[in-house]
């Protein structure tokens, strides 16, 4: 019997002809997914942040997919965030806009009055019946998170899930890309993706992540499905192969 070609071997994604018909080219958004590790190799540990790439958070949410989701808030204005939309289609929710910011703001006030030597943030609970949301209180005076911000509210977080099934699975925003509550680094522009990941694993996070839709843009970069990353990237850095 003849051996198979390589291309009688290729797998095929769509019905008919729709792998010719879905060629990407310059004009559309897309990310090149990268194999990393070895899929045949698991435990039972939760060794892993999982990347939702091409996924669509605010649709998982709505469709009941998560239990706990994790993003920002702030005590002035969540119109434009990703919070105000998730309770704003929930429909067991009886939060509103106004009561969002309005619970951040007296909670904020009253932190400012008896724990005035508390380091932030804070984490604030916000629950929707279907959906817990655990909302990192953007500090008081800033009009931005730190990663070092994130590095303490993660923190909480994950001692907040810590023997809580039933507060699994868990979703969090990139804190990437946002209007209202925008995530700043050391030097003043915005966080690398893989800083934000760094920061959530070393503090024991081990839920999804859902990347920010500019970020379905980066082709030709390759991006991986999970953090962390394998260790061939930091070899490939120090100019190795």
């Amino acid at each position: 019997m003849a051996q198979a070609t390589s291309s009688e071997q290729r797998p095929q994604l769509y019905d008919d002809d729709g792998d010719l018909l879905m060629q990407a080219d310059q004009r559309s958004d897309r990310v090149v997914i990268l194999p990393s590790g070895d899929p045949r190799r698991a435990t039972a540990d939760r060794d892993r942040i999982r990347i939702q790439w091409g996924q669509h958070l605010l649709a998982d949410l709505l469709a009941g997919r998560y239990r706990v989701f994790v993003c920002g808030v702030n005590t002035e204005d969540n119109s434009h965030s990703i919070i105000h939309q998730v309770i704003d289609q929930t429909d067991s929710s009886q939060w509103t806009q106004d009561a969002i910011t309005s619970y951040a703001r007296m909670f904020s006030s009253s932190v400012a009055v008896h724990a005035a030597t508390d380091k932030e943030p804070y984490i604030l609970k916000y629950d929707l019946d279907s959906l817990l949301i655990l909302a990192i209180l953007r500090p008081q005076g800033r009009s931005h998170f730190t990663l070092e911000d994130l590095s303490r509210g993660f923190a909480t977080i994950t001692k907040m899930l810590k023997g809580r099934r039933e507060r699994l699975p868990v979703a969090s925003v990139s804190f990437l890309g946002g209007k209202s509550n925008r995530l700043v680094a050391n030097d003043g522009r915005e966080a690398t993706f893989e800083s934000v990941l760094r920061v959530m694993y070393d503090t024991g996070y081990r839920g999804d992540v859902y990347p920010s839709p500019a970020m379905w843009e980066l082709a030709p970069t390759g991006v991986f499905a999970s953090f962390p990353f394998p260790e061939s990237l930091d070899v490939m850095r120090k100019g190795g192969f």
